[in-house]
């Protein structure tokens, strides 16, 4: 099989590449150049989107023995994930710019040219499994599975992808790594979030969106308790950083409930008061039986799992929880897993647009408001 590798430039993508060589494939190396001002983004062992990184993929093709090229996607990723970040947070949600990259950009844009210039299908270097049914599963290592930003993907893009790593754990990959000669066994995981070079989100959506001053309510009393420089600013379950001038009269912290922007308002209450029950979703990719279906759920990467009862009608999903969950924000994305013997398989993803209080009834959205 002709195979188009995506090569980050870290010990992941380098291993699954040489995986996909050592089975027989014919495979062409190629790494995403994605800031339109590689200075600009992050430096180096933090990043994924950095000079120094197309310096190492380059080199782990060289050592694996495989083509290798540079491909300038900047303005798709810019389209694609970077103004989709700033849009989303201006509308008061929360969104997952890893799991949009993977949708928009390596499976979508990455995977249409691959396919057009002959390639059957592209590797990468994620964590995660595809079953003989076709059906993404998690990782046998579950501090790095990465279903859940995957989930997102398609039949058809399901069905030319291939995840070498899924059987394996991080420690076995280094060694593997290292074991093969490659330069990066040793570096570090990339984290937070690539295109913001600073790690400050909040300086990163003011520059784009300027100040935005506003009010910070009391859930209970009404009362303004303080103000912001933009709602954007604040994520649904948030505590740290809210700058209160009134303390709670129980004396206890407060979170962030809501974010209104079109009155420009952050709603904080107590930890209680965030517990919901009911999650209703959109823009739903749904792999697996007939619903309703008894599944566990996932709200945010790396989150809690919760058993939930899912319905998909149309473009809609709800899931009814067994248990509360709390700090469920709109526009991250909810994912649906069932409990399999070969590892839990992913039924089908969908992006939250709101959670019902375990208090209140259908009709009151804990999460967001337009």
């Amino acid at each position: 099989m002709r195979v188009l590798a995506a090569m980050s430039g870290g010990v992941d993508s380098a291993v699954a590449a040489a995986r996909a060589h050592d089975a027989g494939h014919d495979v062409t190396g190629v790494h995403l150049a994605l800031a339109r001002n590689p200075q600009t983004y992050r430096t180096g062992a933090r990043g994924c989107c950095t000079l120094e990184d197309s310096r190492d993929a380059r080199r782990a093709a060289d050592v694996i023995g495989i083509p290798f090229y540079v491909w300038d996607m900047a303005d798709q990723f810019h389209e694609s994930v970077v103004d989709n970040f700033v849009a989303e947070y201006a509308a008061g949600r929360t969104p997952n710019p890893c799991l949009r990259c993977n949708e928009k950009i390596k499976f979508a844009a990455v995977l249409d040219r691959a396919v057009a210039l002959g390639f059957d299908a592209v590797v990468t270097g994620h964590h995660a499994r595809l079953g003989a049914d076709g059906l993404l599963r998690r990782s046998v290592d579950d501090g790095k599975d990465q279903s859940y930003v995957l989930a997102v993907l398609t039949r058809a893009q399901l069905d030319r992808a291939v995840f070498p790593l899924g059987d394996s754990t991080k420690a076995q990959v280094r060694a593997e790594a290292a074991e093969r000669g490659l330069a990066v066994a040793d570096k570090p995981d990339s984290h937070d979030i690539c295109f913001i070079a600073d790690g400050d989100t909040r300086g990163f959506l003011e520059r784009r969106l300027g100040t935005a001053p506003g009010d910070i309510v009391d859930s209970r009393t009404g009362e303004t308790i303080g103000t912001h420089n933009g709602a954007f600013s604040y994520t649904v379950g948030q505590r740290k950083g809210l700058d209160l001038r009134v303390p709670a009269a129980d004396g206890r912290p407060r979170y962030v409930l809501s974010i209104t922007p079109k009155t420009n308002t952050v709603t904080v209450g107590p930890r209680e008061a965030l517990a919901v029950d009911v999650v209703t979703a959109t823009r739903v990719i749904w792999h697996g039986e007939p619903t309703p279906v008894e599944c566990d759920v996932q709200l945010r990467a790396h989150g809690e799992v919760v058993r939930a009862e899912v319905t998909v009608e149309g473009d809609t999903l709800t899931a009814r929880l067994h248990e509360p969950a709390r700090g469920v924000a709109a526009g991250q994305a909810i994912v649906a897993y069932r409990r399999d013997p070969g590892g839990d398989a992913v039924l089908g993803s969908a992006t939250i647009t709101a959670g019902v209080p375990v208090s209140s009834g259908p009709a009151e959205p804990a999460v967001a408001h337009a």
